[in-house]
């Protein structure tokens, strides 16, 4: 390519294809967005899959959806039925559609009471309602519903229109270990299908809207790469003079090898790891500013017929305060459709809401759980922001959508970077709504994930993987089950839900550690520890450290490295348990522990096959959440003060005889009013004290000064008065040691 070729006043537009999420944007296109404008470079976004899916759900769309169903030659029975009515769908799918957008929240009493949708095969699985939206209420059983409604067309659609068709993704099947393109390519030469041709023709709209010079595709799953592909194919007929950038999620793990020249067909660029400073440096190749082919920055191209890599030193990257502030402008913020998939609390946040997507730090600050691809920049190079630029940008964000929730996307979110970020919301008097994934440090202490839940954070995830000690260091994961089940009810007893990731199949994992590992699971649900779970299978990735080292986990891996996508490995293991007699068991023990049901039935109720019987005491995760030792905070701890005004009384006391005073302090809660009666002198000493210990008051105090302040008081009795049962109450109020 000569710069003679190239548009000189590009603009760049940043397109996430079909299908990721139908809830809130994916956020890659945003970053990207916010980055390009503070560097001065003209960017518009586009999230083309939710365009595609506001048209299929339309009246409009399901007009010719059904017109080329009935053409099917031998639909199902379900089919059959759908057709039959096909009015009604008509009819109700543009109210459904308002309702999941939240622009009519009265149509929900219509859909519970089962009168107003029409059900088709998703319906048989509907549960007992009352049990399970009891604690949801009537709007998420209607958004569960009309969810199942959309799936209902969505099976219609898959089976009599497209096949690749799928509720958030598209032609997964094709991309999902593609170590061969030969499939892809093979589905690409093919006459475009009805969902091609919608996504190609709304592709057309943007081009003429923005008339960009460069159109960047971000690929984050592999449910959006064949509609990626099918776009660039398009862009190449007829828009040629547009290059064509791919980058995200997907090539950054699948594609680092990549050889087959085929893709070039479709694409000019694939770019790899943190997207800005390769956006960068194509923007500047592409208007022409720096010419020479080797000023990319981490981007294969095709050269000569071969797939080149190209990665410019002196194209330097972006530290996370460089960046820039996400920006959503350009994006129909108030189109995307809140579904509710599962009938679980935890499940429904993934779907339902929308919420802004922010990192506190690039990477994982842990990076070493061993089937984790810990080799790789995303999780390898880390580097947090400061909690000061996270409140900044979450400001930012909020005037900017209006929206106050926010998920913060972390590989792991690390618990000092979360204990400033709630302290600096608290001080500035921000109100929101996060949630996050986190490990299950030991520093979550109570009073920490109290401090977290008073600055908005509603609900963690994290991986428990699988819940066995030899296991789980084995897999290097930092932690032990009595660890996770402590710091799962620190964050239960604060009010923040808990999701655990759960794994099975690990290599030399054996039939007694999978039984006992559910065990585990059943017991924290029924201590209340736990909320939501799911269960993953093991899967091998060639970045991990099993692939890396497959003989210390007794792995022997099966194919050689194929030309396109390299990520997903088979293999074979020295054990002789088959892991999967295990999957549904597992799934349908999970889902009614997640409902509170068969807590107490036998494990061997869930599976088809002979299981072992479990080795774990019924009382294990009980007792170690009983147990009396106490885990005194860091001299160092920041003592916080997080209550209201305190109001002091001396109240006269007599006893046999005697008389006393003793100090009242009575705090108001949002809840409760609360009194504490202490030693007149000690009450008053801490009555003047809280007020200090205020975030208002912008002075940290220490526990070894609070200890200090005490002792010259004439006191030696510390712990017992500062960690006793007289103050519990006002621990449990606001007296916070983080």
């Amino acid at each position: 390519m000569s710069p003679e070729t190239v548009n000189r006043n590009a603009s760049v537009l940043l397109i996430t294809p079909p299908f990721t999420q139908l809830n809130t944007p994916y956020p890659a296109t945003a970053y990207l967005k916010g980055f390009l404008q503070s560097r001065g470079i003209p960017a518009a976004q586009s999230d083309l899959g939710l365009e595609v899916l506001l048209q299929v759900f339309s009246a409009a769309g399901l007009e010719q959806i059904f017109r080329k169903a009935a053409t099917f030659p031998e639909p199902s029975a379900n089919a059959r039925r759908m057709l039959f009515l096909k009015n009604d769908y008509l009819r109700t799918v543009g109210p459904v559609m308002r309702f999941l957008q939240g622009k009519d929240p009265t149509l929900a009493r219509n859909i519970v009471h089962r009168r107003f949708l029409p059900e088709a095969g998703r319906f048989a699985q509907v549960p007992d309602m009352e049990a399970a939206f009891g604690d949801m209420g009537i709007a998420d059983a209607a958004k569960y519903l009309a969810t199942l409604y959309l799936e209902d067309l969505s099976d219609l659609i898959t089976e009599a229109v497209d096949s690749h068709f799928g509720f958030s993704r598209y032609a997964e099947r094709l991309s999902a270990a593609a170590a061969s393109y030969d499939e892809l390519y093979e589905a690409l030469a093919q006459p475009p299908g009805f969902i091609d041709t919608l996504t190609t023709q709304l592709l057309g709209n943007l081009i003429e809207t923005h008339q960009p010079a460069l159109v960047a595709l971000s690929v984050p799953f592999p449910g959006n790469l064949y509609a990626a592909l099918r776009c660039g194919q398009w862009l190449k007929t007829h828009f040629p003079e547009i290059k064509v950038a791919m980058g995200g999620g997907y090539p950054n793990t699948e594609l680092r090898s990549l050889k087959d020249p085929r893709i070039f067909e479709a694409v000019d660029f694939i770019c790899l790891d943190d997207g800005e400073a390769p956006i960068e440096a194509l923007y500047h190749f592409v208007s022409g500013k720096f010419p020479e082919i080797s000023s990319l920055k981490r981007t294969f191209i095709l050269e000569n017929g071969q797939v080149v890599f190209k990665d410019s030193s002196t194209c330097r990257d972006y530290a996370q305060a460089e960046t820039g502030t996400p920006d959503y402008s350009g994006l129909p913020l108030a189109d995307y459709v809140s579904v509710i998939e599962v009938t679980n609390p935890m499940h429904s946040l993934w779907s339902d809401g929308r919420w802004n997507k922010l990192t506190m730090a690039h990477g994982c600050y842990w990076g070493k759980c061993t089937f984790c691809d810990v080799t790789l920049p995303y999780i390898a190079d880390y580097e947090p922001l400061t909690a000061a630029l996270l409140a900044d940008r979450m400001e930012a964000i909020v005037v900017q959508t209006g929206n106050t929730g926010f998920h913060f996307v972390d590989e792991a979110a690390p618990p000092a970077l979360m204990r400033n970020l709630a302290l600096e919301i608290l001080r500035r008097g921000l109100v929101v709504s996060w949630w996050a994934n986190i490990r299950f440090e030991k520093s979550f202490t109570p009073d920490l994930c109290l401090l977290l839940r008073e600055a908005g954070c509603i609900a963690v995830s994290g991986g428990l993987e699988v819940a066995s000690d030899r296991l789980l260091k084995l897999i290097d994961k930092g932690v032990t089950v009595a660890q996770v089940a402590r710091v799962n009810k620190a964050f239960a007893d604060a009010g923040i839900l808990v999701h655990a990731y759960l794994m099975y199949g690990f290599p030399t994992q054996t039939a007694q550690e999978t039984i006992d590992s559910l065990e585990m699971v059943r017991q924290m649900f029924a201590a209340g520890v736990m909320k939501s779970a799911f269960w993953h299978r093991f899967a091998l990735t060639a970045h991990s450290p099993v692939s890396k080292n497959p003989e210390k986990y007794g792995v022997h891996i099966l194919q050689a490295e194929g030309d396109f996508a390299n990520n997903d490995r088979h293999y074979e293991e020295a054990g002789t348990t088959d892991h999967d007699i295990f999957g549904y068991g597992l799934k349908k023990s999970l889902f009614n522990y997640m409902h509170g049901i068969g807590l107490t039935d036998p494990l061997h109720k869930w599976f088809a096959e002979k299981v072992p019987r479990t080795a774990i005491r019924p009382d294990w995760i009980t007792g170690v959440l009983e147990e009396a030792a106490l885990q005194l905070p860091k001299e160092s701890s920041r003592v916080l003060w997080l209550g209201g005004a305190v109001e002091v009384q001396i109240v006269s006391k007599s006893k046999k005889g005697a008389t006393w005073e003793e100090a009242q302090l009575t705090v108001v809660t949002r809840r409760e009013m609360l009194s504490v009666r202490l030693d007149k002198e000690k009450g008053l000493w801490l009555a003047a004290l809280l007020p200090q210990l205020s975030l208002n008051n912008g002075k940290r105090t220490t526990r070894a000064e609070v200890r200090t302040a005490y002792e010259a008081a004439g006191w030696d009795d510390f712990e017992l008065f500062w960690d006793g049962k007289p103050l519990a109450g006002l621990r449990k109020s606001g007296l916070l040691q983080v």
